[in-house]
């Protein structure tokens, strides 16, 4: 259910607060018994961070409500949005995280780079305040898990990572040897891309 907005309710997103005061609003506007369950929101922005749609995907029961990725990603994917950010709401008033909470954002922080549109916040929301997952870490540090990530992905980047260190190798080996022939580091640097500093740290004997 796309969830009408008035103009000066598609503000442009500056933090996480501006985002919570919007989402408060909706929420407080349920029916009483609604407010009861868990709702769970997709936020779809332009590059600007200006709102191009707030969705509710999922009405679910006092603990649960699902979230899956076609429904997140097809209203963002039709309207264009470049990121999106994800709401949903704990009546119980608890902000902590779950497992399943950080286990869904994981994977649709996957989803969203195979789609090109950006997750870039996670919020937990109930009557009187927010948890934020991009202002306490956390989705910093499930952009880093490797749990949803398709294993062809992970095969290229293990191949570029092990082409970086061996091209790596090779460019000190060179940088060695241009020491051995007493050429200036600031001319080594400016030929192999390394900094000043990463070629003074290289010490050899010279012929």
């Amino acid at each position: 259910m796309d969830i009408k907005l008035t103009e000066e309710e598609r503000i442009k997103i500056l933090n996480s607060d501006d985002i919570y005061g919007i989402m408060q609003k909706i929420l407080l506007r349920e029916d009483k018994i609604d407010q009861n369950r868990e709702h769970f929101w997709v936020i779809g922005l332009e590059t600007n961070n200006r709102i191009l749609f707030i969705e509710l995907i999922s009405l679910g029961t006092v603990n649960k409500a699902l979230a899956e990725p076609m429904e997140v990603f097809s209203l963002a994917l039709q309207k264009r949005a470049v990121k999106i950010i994800l709401c949903h709401n704990h009546p119980s008033g608890e902000l902590k995280p779950s497992e399943a909470d950080k286990d869904i954002t994981d994977r649709l922080i996957q989803v969203g780079i195979i789609v090109d549109t950006e997750v870039i916040d996670h919020l937990i929301i109930s009557n009187k305040s927010y948890l934020s997952f991009n202002d306490t870490g956390l989705l910093d540090e499930l952009k880093k898990s490797t749990k949803y990530v398709p294993k062809y992905v992970l095969e290229q980047r293990f191949k570029k990572e092990a082409t970086e260190i061996a091209n790596k190798k090779k460019t000190i080996e060179i940088v060695k040897e241009l020491k051995r022939n007493g050429v200036d580091n600031e001319t080594i640097a400016l030929s192999t891309g390394l900094s000043i500093e990463e070629v003074e740290k290289l010490r050899v004997r010279k012929k």
